[in-house]
């Protein structure tokens, strides 16, 4: 796990910068700024969106009695999509979109179930305490 995070943090910002002075190089710094700070915008503006559509849904889930358990994942995706389109990088910004797109988010939430049933299928908990 710990170099899985290891590789999360330093793989991911060197990719991200290489990528951001390459778009640079190619399209000149400040048309590069000028995307990072537009899809940050547009990011914070459709995350708003959908998250009050998932908001909406949530209330009527509670309304009817029903636990709204898609929602509430559906919400969480949105709000880790609305910090990925905020921090800056191309990277980040596509799989922020694909996660605010319904479709993206059905595609992850069906792996994220299949690998809860993994782990729940094992009927065994390891629990690991570094010190």
């Amino acid at each position: 796990m710990l170099w899985k995070l290891f590789l999360a943090f330093t793989i991911i910002p060197i990719t991200e910068l290489y990528l951001l002075v390459k778009a640079g190089q190619y399209i000149g710094a400040l048309n590069t700024v000028a995307i990072v700070i537009i899809t940050g915008f547009a990011g914070a503006y459709l995350a708003r969106l959908q998250g009050m559509h998932t908001l909406y849904k949530i209330r009527a889930s509670l309304q009817q009695g029903r636990i709204p358990s898609n929602e509430l994942i559906d919400a969480l995706l949105i709000l880790i999509a609305g910090v990925m389109l905020l921090v800056p990088g191309f990277i980040t910004d596509a799989a922020g979109i694909v996660l605010l797109l319904p479709q993206g988010r059905a595609v992850l939430k069906r792996l994220l179930a299949d690998k809860i049933r993994a782990w729940m299928g094992k009927k065994t908990i390891h629990i690991h305490y570094d010190r």
